[in-house]
């Protein structure tokens, strides 16, 4: 295996998981994405979050990659089989978890999909790279018709090109992503049409429903040489039922951007929140929030309801598979929240939300 090769391969899991915002030491001058004018969280070449987080470098990689203790996960854990109705337009809301953080959510006759990922690995590399140890709880031949997909950012386990080809072929939904994404997926099949936009803009769905981008606190990369060169967002669905909050992801940092989203849309009648891919906490801190920080962010987003997604389906970090269903466990029994307002599911099992 040549040099190039082994550095991919060694680097793959961190890319994938979001360990840092500067993982990365081969840097490229030219943003081959997007090109637009300076703001609050874009230099002209880079996007950044606003508040500077802690920046790890090339050595924090190392370190972690060298000293890191996984633990075993099982080659197949299990899951269920959901197959979803064809609309849901009772004024409920249905969500399907299909693995990872790729959840259908019905609503307002609208099928939208987050995130989509069917293929087996989420990696750049065919050979290598974190693997499913679950298939998807809803086949794709059973999916309903996708209307709309929400694309939060462009690691591995978020940004499935493969897969949006398939939908787009299928479907032909509209795929709203944050800025310099719909490059990404052109890039791989120029017949598919994605929509791009930056924090804090809105897209009306039609029937009563909008998505709004919201900052999140993460980083992007899909290579060597891309670092920060796309932007990250979290979403807001908004309906007269209750809006929705989809993390994508996100480290809590301070918990002013959730807190902000609060202060704009009021409080939340569910929120779609990651809880793994945070071990070792020291190098995952600013990129993934653990269980008990997603509870805080529960709670600053003054959501009712919340879906744990973000576990499961792919190793990208050090802790165990069943690890974060513990610790959100612990962190619930530590306030006042009942686990049954913040829901694990397996993949293939679905959660009716009147």
């Amino acid at each position: 295996m040549n040099r190039r090769k082994f550095i991919k391969m060694l680097m793959a899991p961190a890319l994938v998981a979001g360990g840092g915002a500067a993982v990365w030491a081969i840097m490229g001058r030219n943003n081959p994405y997007y090109s637009g004018p300076v703001s609050d969280h874009f230099d002209g070449t880079r996007f950044f979050n606003p508040d500077r987080p802690r920046k790890m470098g090339f050595a924090d990689l190392l370190r972690w990659r060298f000293t890191a203790k996984p633990a075993r996960w099982p080659e197949r854990f299990p899951g269920a089989v959901d197959r979803p109705p064809s609309r849901v337009d009772d004024g409920s809301t249905r969500l399907s978890f299909i693995g990872h953080a790729t959840v259908l959510v019905q609503t307002h006759g609208l099928n939208i999909l987050t995130d989509p990922h069917y293929s087996d690995r989420a990696s750049p590399l065919s050979f290598a790279g974190p693997r499913r140890v679950n298939d998807p709880g809803v086949a794709f031949e059973d999916l309903p018709p996708i209307d709309a997909v929400l694309l939060s950012h462009n690691h591995y386990d978020h940004l499935d090109v493969a897969t949006l080809s398939r939908l787009w072929k299928r479907d032909a939904p509209r795929i709203v992503t944050a800025l310099g994404n719909d490059a990404i997926v052109s890039a791989h099949d120029p017949s598919v049409r994605v929509e791009a936009y930056d924090w804090q803009d809105q897209i009306e769905l039609g029937k009563g429903v909008t998505v709004h981008l919201q900052p999140a606190h993460h980083w992007s990369a899909r290579g060597m040489r891309d670092r920060m060169m796309a932007l990250w967002c979290a979403f807001v669905i908004e309906t007269a039922g209750g809006n929705v909050y989809f993390a994508g992801d996100t480290g809590y940092g301070d918990g002013a951007h959730f807190r902000d989203t609060r202060s704009r849309f009021g409080d939340f009648r569910l929120a779609i929140l990651p809880i793994g891919a945070y071990e070792p906490r020291w190098f995952m801190h600013d990129s993934h929030m653990n269980p008990a920080e997603a509870v805080k962010a529960k709670a600053d987003l003054g959501a009712e309801l919340a879906l744990a997604v973000h576990w499961g389906t792919f190793q990208l970090t050090d802790e165990g598979i069943e690890e974060p269903v513990r610790a959100l466990e612990a962190a619930l029994a530590g306030t006042a929240e009942a686990e049954d307002t913040f829901r694990t599911l397996l993949p293939g099992q679905a959660w009716q939300v009147a």
